[in-house]
């Protein structure tokens, strides 16, 4: 393996949360904002480990809620590099719901961040190349890439 690249495994984040009262709306069901907030915290620390510094959000993907988290429930976070630029990095996040008592587990969401390394003046740097090592890498390597291309175009839409 060379030196300098870095494999999706090296950098993969596991969260696992318990779903409190504080943590959901008034039906028992967790905040998107919740959600949202520990997607965030789980691509930035895929995000640094990568890096090897501080890396921080640029953008985050459309997200759908696929199925509902109640309280009680436990959210399963997994977050891996899916594409490198020259200081840019792709993180997807699978979500997960388990209850606990019935031992149903179900992907409730998929997100997509762009993080940028970050020196310690704030100045985006270079980061380590991403080595895939499987086929599912491979694939979503290039996914990633057009997610990229699709991100350009529409932050370069006039109007």
């Amino acid at each position: 393996m060379d030196e300098d690249k870095r494999t999706p495994a090296f950098s993969r984040t596991e969260m696992t949360e318990l779903v409190l009262p504080g943590d959901s709306n008034q039906l028992g069901n967790i905040l998107g904002g919740r959600i949202m907030h520990w997607i965030d915290l789980a691509a930035a620390i895929a995000a640094a480990r990568h890096a090897g510094r501080v890396a921080v959000t640029a953008s985050m993907d459309s997200l759908e809620f696929i199925h509902p988290v109640k309280v009680g429930q436990v959210v399963r976070l997994v977050a891996q590099v899916n594409w490198v630029g020259k200081t840019s990095m792709e993180i997807g996040v699978d979500v997960f719901r388990e209850d606990l008592n019935a031992g149903d587990v179900k992907k409730t969401s998929t997100a997509y961040l762009t993080f940028v390394a970050l020196d310690q003046e704030g100045r985006p740097v270079p980061v380590p190349p991403l080595l895939c090592e499987t086929p599912e890498e491979e694939a979503r390597f290039h996914a990633a890439e057009e997610r990229r291309k699709e991100r350009l175009r529409h932050r370069h839409r006039p109007g």
